[in-house]
């Protein structure tokens, strides 16, 4: 019996990245069809989208641990036990909770120093960034759409993120919505708000500009006038892992330094 699991599959890319990171990537033997990073983990049988899966053939991988995420994966999850099949479930939210999956999952693997590292680099690189934002001359007025009908306001760690890369999100008050139904907006409450920044991740589907400018009212929205609406792919910035907190939080900070040049 190994002391660590050594057949892993993960559910959501997160994970994948993660001990890819930490140098266990030949530990994992299936992945999400949804999966981009890294490049290389895509040559991994494709077992699941994100909230179905193929039961059979992840049990056909004999795996000795399936890595899953939040309440939408629960019934994947549940499915997997009754299987008989040892099934984490991560739900982080937030900055700290991703931080803090990082460090449980080199845990669970038994590489906590390498994880340790990594976390602590991955904090460092944050700070650093939002050292620099604070020297930036005005932290522009955000609104981050994470779906566009209905209008979906963007989750805690996207949240953070912009205020950690120089931003000043518009709807504060919503950054402890866990579920996206209670992160529903209404328009013409965005158009009030007036963002400086409009920031879209349709996840699945493109963004089209079009449909952003066209809503009632928004012709007067200080991002529709100036021309400053961004898409931000949802593998940077709605990934709860490295990829939101390196590349994610980059290109955010890119558009800020850009938008108060």
């Amino acid at each position: 019996m190994p002391r660590y699991p050594e057949r892993i599959v993960c559910l959501t890319e997160e994970t994948t990245e993660t001990l890819y990171l930490l140098g266990q990537g030949d530990r994992i033997v299936g992945v999400s069809g949804y999966t981009v990073r890294p490049p290389e983990a895509r040559q991994k049988p494709k077992v699941s989208a994100f909230i179905n899966a193929k039961f059979d053939k992840i049990e056909a991988l004999r795996p000795d641990l399936v890595l899953a995420f939040s309440d939408l994966q629960a019934e994947l999850a549940s499915e997997l036990v009754k299987r008989g099949i040892a099934v984490v479930t991560f739900n982080q939210r937030s900055v700290d909770d991703i931080l803090q999956m990082i460090r449980m999952l080199g845990g669970l693997v038994g590489c906590q120093g390498d994880a340790e590292r990594l976390a602590d680099r991955l904090r460092a690189d944050l700070d650093r960034i939002r050292d620099e934002a604070a020297r930036f001359a005005a932290r522009p007025r955000t609104f981050f759409e994470e779906w566009d009908e209905p209008l979906i306001s963007g989750i805690r760690w996207v949240e953070e993120l912009v205020d950690i890369a120089g931003g000043t999100p518009i709807f504060p008050e919503l950054s402890d919505a866990r579920l996206a139904k209670d992160r529903i907006v209404d328009p013409a409450e965005v158009a009030r708000r007036d963002p400086e920044v409009i920031l879209a991740s349709w996840c699945g589907k493109k963004m089209k500009k079009a449909t952003i400018v066209g809503r009632p009212g928004w012709d007067r929205v200080s991002a529709v006038r100036t021309d400053r609406i961004y898409e931000i792919k949802s593998t940077y910035i709605l990934q709860p892992g490295p990829a939101s907190l390196t590349d994610g939080v980059r290109q955010l900070h890119d558009i800020y330094r850009t938008a108060v040049s």
